[in-house]
């Protein structure tokens, strides 16, 4: 799905004081040298990127996991610290960290993921509740085991804003307000915000109509967190393979290129790269979210802006935008980005895209600005695991020992740590709480077969497009908008 934004006017290249760069008509920046280095986080890991050993020969444990994100490093992690004697070997294609989970916004966000109204056909409103308030805890959670691993990620627990510029987009957000209260969350979960109310958390933010604000969220830089977590899982003893691709994922047996390893339990943690496997392809549609990011930016310009430290942003537009401020003083903003392709639908190629540059570029100045001048020096992005519903799941079957986590849908980092949690718990036999969430077990169709997903994914992304000009133009709802809900994420 593109993102969409109204275009600005710039000023002319090489005029005194202002720099050119991201202004209309610039170019993409350049890609990092090193391959493993594919976004800002990435590339600016402080400890060297360079892949740990690759399996090769025959091995034997006693959970294998398939996929070094945050799904499979979490589970990794909390098996491992619950029962010290398990064997636990995960698996990685690449290098921990290389896919979205070294990609992302780094918001440590709460909210579930996937559709309450759905959840609560199967298993009732108090799950949903329940399963909200354990996303809140799972941004503690994450904090947590940061100070106690001492993982230098630039955890900051701060919260999140929503922004509304147009009339349509202030309804959404009391609308969405409205209903989170009506299910049982408090005013001080999530909380309507006029104008000036906003302009108390962020003053240079440009054309702000109304907003909401939730505590439970927290900035981090993902890269840095997943190769932390890495780091403590093998402290604990989890045996970690790079560059090792699964071939092939089934019980008792995971088969890569060199190599294979025997396991009582194997979970699969592959996220959007499940689709790769043979009967796999129509489990997810793997959507791209682009991001760019500024320069470090000047303490005057910090100022000016009144953007606190930690403080997560986003928009309410169809097609929206997300932003923080990053450890080293950036801005980094992104937003469902390149549009998906019928071939090739996971591919380099997919992480970079000159128009969605330019169209980021936009936004950053046009909500931003007081960094109307700052220099783009990065542009990435990653893949999401989107399922038909957009409903998470967490699923062990004790007979054959195959587990899944995933299917996140772009609130992976609060996510992957429950749904890891959960791992634990079941494999472990332990009837919990967290077993008992609805994502537990829960399954979804297929999405439908090419070309009529790509097809759809184009239409939705221009009504899409579409809406948010008209709402620009006229700050009325745009009703088209409407046709296309149910294909999209929950709100």
């Amino acid at each position: 799905m593109q993102f969409q934004s109204r275009r600005l006017d710039t000023h002319a290249p090489g005029s005194p004081g202002r720099s050119s760069a991201g202004g209309l008509g610039d170019r993409v920046p350049p890609a990092p040298e090193n391959p493993w280095a594919r976004s800002l986080w990435l590339e600016g890991v402080v400890r060297d990127l360079t892949p740990r050993e690759k399996l090769s020969g025959d091995h034997t444990c006693d959970v294998a996991i398939v996929g070094a994100g945050f799904g499979g490093l979490w589970t990794a992690y909390y098996l491992k610290a619950a029962d010290p004697s398990l064997r636990v070997t995960v698996i990685e294609a690449e290098i921990a960290g290389f896919g979205a989970a070294g990609r992302n916004g780094g918001f440590v966000s709460a909210g579930i993921a996937g559709s309450g109204s759905r959840y609560a056909r199967v298993s009732g409103w108090d799950s949903v509740l329940r399963a909200e308030r354990e996303t809140h805890h799972g941004v503690d959670e994450i904090g947590r085991v940061i100070s106690a691993e001492h993982i230098d990620c630039g955890y900051n627990k701060e919260g999140a804003l929503t922004l509304a510029t147009t009339e349509p987009q202030a309804q959404r957000v009391r609308a969405k307000v409205e209903a989170k209260h009506g299910f049982g969350l408090r005013p001080e979960d999530i909380r309507f915000l006029t104008a000036e109310e906003c302009a108390d958390f962020v003053p240079g933010a440009a054309g702000v109509l109304a907003g909401c604000f939730t505590p439970h969220c927290a900035r981090v830089d993902p890269a840095r967190l997943a190769r932390g977590l890495a780091d403590a899982c093998e402290r604990l003893g989890v045996k970690i393979y790079e560059q090792s691709p699964a071939e092939r994922v089934s019980p008792k047996v995971v088969q890569c290129r060199g190599g294979r390893v025997s396991a009582d339990v194997v979970i699969r943690a592959t996220e959007s790269f499940t689709i790769r496997e043979r009967g796999q392809r129509r489990g997810f549609l793997p959507l791209y979210s682009l991001m760019i990011a500024t320069e470090p930016l000047s303490q005057e310009i910090w100022d000016e802006l009144g953007w606190r430290d930690g403080l997560g942003i986003a928009d309410m537009r169809h097609l929206y935008y997300y932003a923080q401020r990053t450890i080293d003083g950036r801005i980094a903003l992104g937003g469902r980005g390149a549009p998906y392709r019928l071939t090739d639908p996971i591919s380099p190629s997919n992480e970079r895209d000159a128009g969605v540059f330019q169209r980021l570029c936009d936004t950053l100045r046009q909500a931003f600005p007081a960094a109307s001048e700052a220099r783009i020096t990065h542009h990435w992005g990653g893949s999401l695991a989107v399922p038909r519903d957009w409903c998470m799941r967490t699923t062990f079957d004790r007979k054959t020992g195959l587990g899944f986590v995933g299917a996140f849908g772009g609130h992976g980092v609060v996510a992957a740590n429950i749904s890891g949690r959960t791992m634990r718990d079941l494999v472990l036999g332990h009837s919990t709480d967290l077993t008992s969430l609805p994502w537990v077990g829960y399954h979804t169709r297929n999405w439908e077969p090419e070309p009529i997903r790509f097809v759809a994914s184009r239409l939705i992304a221009k009504t899409l497009d579409a809406s948010d000009n008209y709402e620009d133009r006229t700050a009325k709802p745009a009703k088209r908008a409407r046709l296309v809900q149910p294909f999209l994420p929950p709100s």
